[in-house]
């Protein structure tokens, strides 16, 4: 019985490599060469930023209104102590006390 395995070279790979590489052979892309944490060098493909993906630096937040209000939104997690919220309680508890005080002088008014 043959073996299926031929000792042919690989065909060039068609598309594109993962971050934007250039398609063709591996080992010639350009390396990240970022410090590890094992202070080897990183020999992962690097991207137009000259870094990996692992290295690539983090992200510096939202820079548009648009994009901050969207983070906000995706933090909030019950609105309890936002600013409506605590304005809302905070008119709920005056006109709670001026019932009482109506209820109480009610109560004292003689009958």
């Amino acid at each position: 019985m043959k073996s299926r395995i031929e000792n042919k070279p690989h065909a060039k790979r068609a598309g594109w490599l993962k971050n934007n590489n250039p398609p063709g052979d591996f080992s010639k892309a350009p390396r990240c060469w970022a410090k590890t944490r094992s202070a080897s060098p990183c020999k992962a493909p690097a991207m137009k930023n000259g870094r990996c993906r692992l290295h690539g630096g983090k992200s510096t937040g939202p820079k548009t209104q648009a994009g901050k209000e969207r983070i906000g939104r995706a933090h909030l997690k019950h609105g309890l102590y936002t600013k409506e919220a605590i304005a809302s309680k905070n008119e709920f508890k005056a006109l709670l006390k001026v019932l009482e005080n109506n209820l109480s002088a009610f109560r004292e008014y003689p009958k």
